[in-house]
């Protein structure tokens, strides 16, 4: 795809739904990543000629710069912020349908480099290669940060899935039969 497009609409066009997919399962939240993907565009479409000229493959660059505003949007919000009133509830906002997958949870919970290394790799498809220079880092960072999550995805499903241990419910049967 790179250099097929030479018109920025044409680009957004045929590129929008794989951007709002990986906008997606950066912010875990589809609300989220549109916002992501639309502040990104806005300030790539004002440099397009640039961005295309200069860069071997834009859509890698836009994936790059959606990370990139991720984490420094995240690093922003994280800090807290005390205020004297609370504010007023918000109205009622529609249930995410992944809010109760155990595997986007456990994804929701990586750090923010680490999530952009898994969701290239498994979601997009992209080689090590490919995610490095779209993240801007070598293949060896890529490599140990798709591990570290993977070893902590694995850690947090299994931890999940693994039933009360046999003292544990033969405990609670006999606390109940002398309630």
């Amino acid at each position: 795809m790179p250099g097929e497009f030479t018109d920025f609409g044409e680009f957004v066009e045929a590129s929008l739904p794989g951007l709002l997919r990986y906008g997606h399962a950066l912010t875990g939240n589809p609300h989220d990543a549109a916002d992501l993907v639309q502040t990104v565009l806005e300030k790539i479409g004002s440099r397009w000629t640039h961005v295309q000229r200069k860069t071997g493959d834009p859509l890698a660059y836009i994936r790059r710069s959606m990370a990139n505003a991720h984490i420094s949007r995240w690093r922003r919000v994280r800090k807290e912020n005390l205020v004297a009133e609370l504010p007023e509830s918000q109205s009622f906002t529609p249930a995410d349908p992944f809010e109760h997958e155990p595997l986007w949870q456990a994804l929701r919970t990586l750090p923010p480099r680490q999530r952009a290394v898994i969701v290239l790799r498994y979601y997009e498809e992209l080689s090590e290669a490919e995610i490095a220079e779209s993240l801007g880092v070598s293949q060896g960072t890529v490599k140990s940060q798709a591990s570290k999550a993977i070893a902590s995805l694995r850690t947090k499903l299994q931890a999940e899935e693994e039933p009360p241990a046999a003292g544990d419910t033969a405990r609670k049967g006999r606390e109940s039969e002398f309630d």
